[in-house]
């Protein structure tokens, strides 16, 4: 019940600041109906009509998965940068719920309040386009929170990364350049990209939204990895959390900016 009390108080905390920053929420849209546009251009005037209808799906899904990548990981990185910033990052520990689980219910707040801005990134993409994607719940359900789950733990990471070094700013910019590789890199190119985050999860949305293949056309080996990389990035996010708080805690660097 209290983790329950945990999420929605975050998720209400992340609604209400999209809400008093609405110029912000507003041009976080604009921005990714802007980078839309051009790419969308590009792959009509560049590329063929044969193949623009795919290109053009192919380019809408990779990009809302590369916005909702970058609100998972990126998010919490900043808050941890923000909470140090204010000096209110120790207050977090004089909770009663653990730190970790704190951090954990604002991710997912934060991934459940912005899927609303997504969804209307989404709908002005495929307006503006004419191509609409399939939507099967009952597919892209177990996919995407697989997926996120992945996310969750580059996240936890990134947290673990922010609380001993406070300034991360320049290393999030670069990250969102790989994370875009990583989200529009099909895992079919190398076995080796089973490994990395996001790539399994990303590539079977992409083919569920795209080519229409549900629930049960998947391979089980498909699931079974995205099954496996998810709990081993989230898993390892967590302990790189614990063990960079751990280091912290030890040097006092909590309580320092």
């Amino acid at each position: 019940m209290r983790s329950i009390n945990v999420l929605v108080a975050n998720t209400r905390k992340v609604l209400i600041e999209m809400r008093r920053y609405l110029p912000n929420t507003i041009s976080m849209i604009v921005t990714f109906y802007a980078i839309f546009v051009l790419l969308f251009l590009g792959i009509n005037v560049v590329g063929g009509p044969d193949g623009a209808a795919q290109s053009t799906q192919y380019l809408i899904v990779s990009l809302v998965l590369w916005m909702l990548s970058l609100m998972a990981m990126q998010g919490i990185g900043w808050e941890i940068t923000q909470e140090a910033t204010r000096g209110t990052l120790e207050q977090l520990y004089m909770s009663p719920v653990s730190a970790w689980r704190i951090l954990l219910a604002r991710m997912m707040g934060n991934v459940v309040a912005n899927l609303i801005m997504i969804a209307v990134m989404l709908v002005l993409a495929m307006a503006t386009s004419g191509e609409w994607l399939r939507f099967d719940v009952a597919t892209l359900l177990p996919l995407g929170l697989l997926t996120i789950a992945c996310m969750i733990g580059v996240g936890f990471a990134v947290a673990g990364l922010a609380i001993v070094m406070k300034q991360i700013q320049a290393f999030l910019q670069i990250a969102q350049f790989i994370f875009l590789a990583l989200v529009v890199v099909p895992v079919t190119v190398s076995p080796w990209l089973e490994l990395l985050p996001v790539v399994r999860g990303s590539t079977m949305i992409r083919e569920a939204m795209t080519e229409g293949t549900t629930l049960f056309e998947f391979a089980t080996a498909g699931w079974l990895l995205l099954a496996a990389n998810a709990t081993a990035w989230l898993t390892v996010g967590v302990l790189a959390y614990k063990l960079a708080e751990r280091y912290a805690m030890a040097r006092g660097l909590l309580g320092q900016y």
